[in-house]
């Protein structure tokens, strides 16, 4: 963990979701002060701790209240690919304009962004770096590259906005998608993956996101006033990284590769009709390799990620068996709650 240079007051957008709570944890470990601005009830046995505004970032008013007294803001909250393209435009695009206008305002001058790395795309080469050409696939890919635009431009106007791309993140609190994995190896079924399932696919564990994060909060202004890919350092390729957790299950079950084209060709139908519980950007990249560089936030923030894949997924699965009664029969579009299985869950009935 990264300590803190001195205690401070961080304002943490989405402090309800899988990484608001990660980091709101993180923060508090080290002494920092926390405030959530979130939609979503804050009901973690940390409230007590963290001061906790419910309210709406696409509504001005709620940005305020929970900017006051603040030192600096860790910009997570967005409205994820499942969402609807109204959601999705009116929080990702004008709910990021209203935190950094709120933030410029009360005379907060750095604001971390969580931006994401399907702001690549489908690229054509590995591994990815900041300088890449952006080009997002969807309302969410496109949204995310507009917000980094708008990152831009308050720039211009004296503000430090560290933007983070971070790979997909798993950790405790974690399911969305990774809990239709994490349901079937519990439950002693092979798994499916498209292709041959021999394409490299970098993910991340949730505690090496935050202490990237910590790192863009304490670093010098100079120097963190730029863009920064997050991932893990080790990984392999995506069926035998996913293969670790089906062997922590203990079932002796596979990765059990299907062809891919017929597959996706499926998922596009599947999801044209809202019966796929996968989105776009996952079934079109998926059999492709997946992974950027590094190196920059290496050599600029210190950072050096403690997990690999494989340890990321365990820990993951882990926690999921931990929990299972307390989210088991829920459903939704968040990271917080298991997405519905959809056609996946007849499909797991022969594997």
């Amino acid at each position: 963990m990264t300590p803190s240079a001195s205690p401070r007051t961080i304002l943490i957008t989405g402090g309800a979701g899988f990484l608001g709570i990660n980091l709101a944890r993180y923060l508090l470990a080290r002494g920092d002060r926390v405030v959530s601005l979130d939609i979503a009830p804050f009901d973690y046995p940390e409230r007590d701790r963290v001061t906790v505004i419910t309210g709406d970032i696409r509504e001005r008013a709620d940005v305020d209240r929970a900017m006051e007294g603040v030192d600096a803001v860790v910009h997570t909250a967005a409205a994820l690919p499942l969402y609807s393209k109204r959601d999705i435009v009116t929080t990702d695009i004008h709910g990021i304009r209203n935190v950094l206008q709120s933030a410029l305002d009360h005379g907060v001058r750095r604001v971390v962004h969580i931006s994401s790395t399907a702001v690549y795309g489908i690229p054509d080469h590995h591994p990815l770096v900041e300088t890449d050409r952006l080009e997002g696939v969807g309302p969410y890919g496109k949204a995310k590259i507009k917000a980094e635009r708008i990152c831009e431009d308050f720039r211009k106007q004296g503000m430090v906005i560290p933007i983070i791309r971070p790979k997909s993140f798993v950790g405790p609190e974690r399911l969305g998608v990774f809990a239709l994995f994490y349901d079937w190896a519990k439950d002693g079924k092979n798994f499916p993956v498209l292709g041959r399932g021999r394409n490299r696919y970098q993910f991340l564990d949730v505690e090496d996101l935050c202490d990237a994060i910590a790192r863009c909060l304490d670093g010098d202004a100079g120097a963190v006033d730029d863009v920064f890919n997050i991932g893990a350092k080790e990984f392999t390729t995506l069926r035998e990284d996913y293969q670790a957790v089906l062997d922590e299950a203990g079932f002796g079950k596979r990765m059990i590769p299907i062809p891919a084209r017929p597959a996706i060709w499926t998922l596009r139908v599947l999801d044209y009709f809202r019966l796929s519980p996968l989105y776009k950007w996952v079934y079109e990249t998926v059999t492709e390799d997946s992974f950027v560089s590094i190196e920059k936030a290496e050599r600029v923030l210190g950072f050096a990620p403690k997990y690999s894949n494989k340890q990321a997924m365990v820990r993951n699965y882990r926690w999921y068996l931990e929990n299972l009664d307390s989210f088991e029969g829920q459903s939704g579009v968040s990271h917080r709650v298991p997405w519905k299985q959809g056609v996946l869950g007849l499909a797991k009935l022969v594997f």
